[in-house]
């Protein structure tokens, strides 16, 4: 089993997720969004599965600093919202999950990492 988990080493939600994972002896690769942004093919893959609605973080600090139009503009364009992730990857809700190149899951939730990881 192939795992990887995007996000940003000191988010506490992605710390929660690692250290479930470690917990539960899977091993994860860790792709940290500050040294390895997202490409356009990642972001696109993700939104096959995912809502951009549910992969933007709307209540982070980073969305909140967008101008109206900017964020209008994320959600009403594929284009533009992949444009965004991949300038400033601190506005995707962490962490991304992918489960053998071919799964996506967002955010942390023990119960979903349970079901989506068997």
């Amino acid at each position: 089993m192939s795992i990887r988990i995007y996000g940003i080493s000191q988010c506490n939600t992605v710390k929660k997720a690692r250290q479930w994972l470690q917990e539960h002896e899977i091993d994860a690769e860790f792709i940290d969004f500050k040294k390895t942004p997202p490409t356009a093919s990642d972001i696109q893959f993700w939104l096959t599965q995912i809502p951009k609605e549910t992969l933007i973080n709307r209540k982070g600090t980073t969305w909140r600093k967008l101008s109206a139009t900017d964020q209008q503009d994320a959600l009403c364009s594929n284009e533009a919202a992949i444009q965004l992730m991949m300038n400033q990857p601190s506005v995707i809700k962490r962490p991304v999950l992918i489960n053998n190149n071919q799964r996506v899951l967002v955010g942390f939730d023990a119960a979903k990492y349970t079901e989506f990881l068997a």
